[in-house]
This record gives structure tokens, C-alpha cells and sequence, in this order.
């Protein structure tokens, strides 16, 4: 009766001290923790009709190879799963019509490299050339995902993907 009641009474000690290490740091579910919505400053965008550059020599190589993505309307979702090696971004976007396409999560930084520990990435998308319906807002929720390995969240704090219109930002 009395190894009963002790192999009881330290498997009840034992199981009530799991709660604590579901709470701590060292439990690498917490590592992120949910994604909070911020403002962000309005940007000047420049007028797309209007050329850059222009002339005999000019290069339309150059023009072909950037990526002509703009930033979403806003970030309504923001994960990020611990995988082996790193951690996959994935965000959420809302778009202001229908039709976007080659969405991608682009540095704010050409390095990626953190800043202050804040590592920022843009959510955007290439517009389509002819104008197209606004729809419904499951038809213009787009996903976009992004993996980062040990080595570029090494002084990592904090996770940023922006919008046009707000910011959603995820801690360790």
C-alpha cells in the first residue's frame, strides 16, 4: 500500500510539473508567439507611366530581370512553424482587386540580414496588366511562404511582414 501511494504521489509531483515547461522558453512551440497587427507609414508611389530612365542607350535588360511585384493591401495572417533547420514564414494577404500573381515575401534589405533583430520582409504581388474585378474576399486571399534557416535567425527577435496599410509582426 505505501509504494502505491508513493509511486502515485510522485507521478502526480511529476505530471503537474509539465504545465510549467508547456509555458517556458525551452518548449520550441513558443518560440513565436501570435502574430500582432501594427500601422504602418504611408509610402509615395511613384507614378507607373512615367519612365525611370529613357533614351538611346538605355538598358531594357535591367528592367526585365527586377521583379515588378507592389505590396499588398494589407497582411490579415501571419505563421511561423519551427521546422528542421530553421523556421517557415508563411503570410496571408489581402488584395485590393482580383488576379495578382508571383506573390513572394521580399527583404526589406537586399542582406536579409536582421535589424535591431527585427528581420522585415514585404508581402507583394505583380499586378495584372488589365484592370480586373474586385470580388469576393476569399478570391483575393493570397498565401505566400518563406523558409529561413538556424543561421539567418540567429539574432533574430522579431518577425515584421508588412502591407500597404498595416504590418503584422510575430516575437520569440
Amino acid at each position: 500500500m505505501r509504494k502505491t501511494f508513493s509511486a502515485l504521489l510522485v507521478s502526480t509531483l511529476v505530471l503537474s510539473g509539465c504545465a510549467t515547461v508547456r509555458d517556458s522558453r525551452a518548449n520550441p512551440f513558443n518560440w513565436f508567439g501570435s502574430a500582432r497587427s501594427e500601422a504602418t507609414a504611408q509610402t509615395v508611389n511613384t507614378n507607373p507611366l512615367i519612365p525611370q530612365s529613357s533614351g538611346l542607350f538605355s538598358s531594357s535588360r535591367a528592367e526585365q530581370a527586377t521583379y515588378k511585384g507592389r505590396p499588398f493591401d494589407q497582411v490579415t495572417d501571419l505563421t511561423i512553424e519551427r521546422v528542421p533547420g530553421g523556421a517557415l514564414i508563411r503570410a496571408t494577404g489581402l488584395a485590393a482587386r482580383q488576379g495578382i500573381y508571383e506573390v513572394q515575401l521580399t527583404p526589406a534589405n537586399e542582406d536579409e540580414l536582421p535589424v535591431d533583430g527585427v528581420l522585415t520582409y514585404r508581402l507583394e504581388g505583380v499586378e495584372p496588366e488589365r484592370n480586373t474585378a474586385v470580388g469576393a474576399i476569399p478570391t483575393r486571399e493570397v498565401t505566400a511562404g518563406r523558409k529561413l534557416t538556424d543561421q539567418m535567425l540567429a539574432g533574430v527577435r522579431t518577425i515584421r511582414v508588412e502591407g500597404q496599410r498595416n504590418a503584422l509582426t510575430s516575437r520569440r
